[in-house]
């Protein structure tokens, strides 16, 4: 063989490794990401399995906020219909919205906070909290780490040949910084 085959057949063999590698670290970065998400999704699964208990415990002392259970009902249901990570994002902020104004009836009736179970059910949503602000951080981390692999030349060339396209980051909704107002009539 001659030098010069031996040269071009040794830049393929590279060009065939490096395609291999970086499809590899893709598919890697890509499924952490969709590992990231199912663990956000589980603490929003928590979220709201401890929600309808702390609401009916509420609802016992507290019949008049009608609105407000209502609106926490609604925005669940609208996160079970949420097909995808941002459509389920935009929906999970629609029940701290919701419930967030349940909060703020709690605090104007000092007797919920007295009652036990609403206040170990109080503890363990502030810990659900804290838990979910955790995982989408996560996610936000290896979403980036994932963007900016897909982006990056030239993995970004074999990204696009590959389909892998740029993630969304989850982000909070319009509005969100705004604590919510309830006036009690």
């Amino acid at each position: 063989m001659k030098k010069g085959t031996l040269i071009i057949i040794g830049i393929l063999v590279l060009l065939v490794i490096w395609g291999f590698s970086g499809y590899n670290s893709l598919v890697s970065l890509n499924e952490a990401t969709d590992a990231q998400w199912a663990k956000v999704e589980t603490q929003y699964q928590r979220r709201f399995d401890l929600i309808p208990n702390l609401v009916n415990s509420v609802k016992g002392i507290l019949t008049q906020e009608q609105k407000v259970f209502g609106d926490i009902a609604e925005a669940r249901t609208r996160y079970s219909g949420a097909t995808t990570p941002n459509d389920k994002a935009l929906a999970a902020s629609q029940v701290e919205s919701a419930f967030a104004r349940l909060l703020v009836v709690m605090e104007n009736y000092p007797q919920l906070q007295s009652a036990g179970n609403v206040r170990d059910l109080m503890t363990q949503l502030e810990g659900t909290e804290n838990r979910i602000s955790v995982e989408r951080t996560r996610f936000n981390d290896i979403v980036r780490d994932y963007n900016v692999s897909v982006k990056r030349f030239p993995k970004n060339i074999l990204a696009m040949l590959l389909g892998f396209g740029e993630r969304a980051y989850f982000e909070a909704v319009n509005g969100a910084e705004t604590a919510p107002k309830v006036e009690l009539q």
